[in-house]
């Protein structure tokens, strides 16, 4: 998968390593506020990366929540000192050989914690403070860098959600069920990760591009949009507009807010225009089939169709858990991508916190 960012971390640790040779490890972990968790993003490491695809809530981590309340980084002088720590973060570092660290808490435009950049060194108190005087100058353009590039997702975001409520868009779609689909997508991506060769760099972008699937939903007529009952021939064949709809509502936003450069903009295209395509070769607008559907496209349409029969709508009550399943093995194969159904449902525990954790208010 494209890593964009990972390439520009890569080339900063190279540099340092120049002057810092027992630096191992450059790595960033982003912060969502609107749910308090902590991704692994990007990474740069000597040799193996030892932490992909984790998530915790800051709340959760006590030491790191600590340094974004004081805004005070932190050395960890000697990790081994944690060795009886049950953190999975640090239990790993210590595995991979990391001896010290220093972490600086990440704050964006608008002075909101965004994250935290990690300093890890293969040798114990390595971080004496002209070091660390030296490192901070980095830390700024790293902060810098990140935030030039995911600036760009957070604007585009935000252009969807004021074109909505410029054009009185009313749909089934709470804003929980667009948090759980993106969570249902981050989910099947992280499972996937390793026979996929899926990084941190796509989950992220794959989650922020995830809520704006239906943003073609814009464009439908109210009288099919919410109608209450089946869609004869006629209005279906105007609701499956909404994808190429989407597609230019996505183009003619990015050259409103000039956003050309965004980041992983593909992501958000394919997932658009194709995330109702089938496995089989079924779905719309083209007919792709297997493979040739891009990945991201087929897990949010899968993702989003998990959850809405889950969900009220208009047209339908919400249909039960063993129903759900039942009809997405039914479909696996063949509206659906096998190994994204077998990410998905196999990981039952995770699925019902993401339902508990983000209840629709009406409910």
């Amino acid at each position: 998968m494209s890593d964009q960012i990972t390439r520009k971390i890569i080339n900063f640790h190279q540099e340092l390593r120049f002057w810092c040779k027992a630096l191992c490890r450059l790595s960033i972990a982003l912060y969502d506020p609107n749910d308090d968790t902590l991704s692994t993003f990007v990474s740069s490491n000597n040799d193996e990366n030892p932490l992909t695809h984790y998530q915790a809530l800051l709340s959760d981590v006590p030491s790191l929540k600590s340094i974004a309340d004081t805004r005070v980084p932190r050395v960890i002088e000697d990790l081994r000192s944690l060795e009886k720590s049950p953190s999975i973060h640090t239990r790993t570092l210590l595995n991979a050989g990391v001896r010290s660290s220093y972490t600086i808490p990440m704050f964006g435009t608008n002075n909101q914690l965004s994250g935290f950049l990690f300093f890890d060194a293969a040798e114990p108190d390595y971080f004496n403070q002209e070091l660390i005087h030296h490192l901070d100058v980095y830390a700024q353009l790293v902060t810098a860098l990140v935030e030039a590039e995911i600036a760009p997702t957070k604007v585009l975001s935000a252009a969807v959600y004021t074109a909505k409520r410029f054009t009185s868009w009313r749909d089934e779609e709470t804003g929980e069920h667009l948090a759980r689909v993106s969570h249902y997508a981050r989910l099947i991506a992280n499972t996937l990760a390793a026979s996929h060769g899926i990084d941190d760099e796509f989950i992220e972008f794959l989650y922020q591009f995830a809520p704006l699937h239906d943003i073609g939903k814009i464009s439908i007529p109210d009288n099919i949009l919410l109608r209450r009952g089946p869609l004869d021939a006629a209005q279906r064949k105007v609701m499956d507009t909404h994808v190429t709809k989407g597609m230019e509502i996505v183009d003619d936003l990015i050259e409103s807010f000039s956003l050309h450069g965004i980041t992983h903009v593909d992501i958000l295209r394919n997932i658009v225009l194709y995330h109702h395509e089938h496995w089989d070769g079924a779905g719309y607008p083209h007919g792709l089939r297997g493979e040739d559907i891009p990945l991201e496209a087929r897990i949010v349409g899968l993702a989003d169709c998990f959850d809405a029969l889950l969900s009220i709508r208009p047209y339908k009550k919400a249909w039960s858990m063993d129903e759900t399943r039942a009809y997405i093995l039914e479909k696996r194969g063949h509206q659906f991508d096998p190994a994204c159904v077998d990410a998905l449902l196999g990981n039952q525990e995770q699925i019902d916190f993401i339902r508990q954790r983000f209840v629709d208010r009406a409910a």
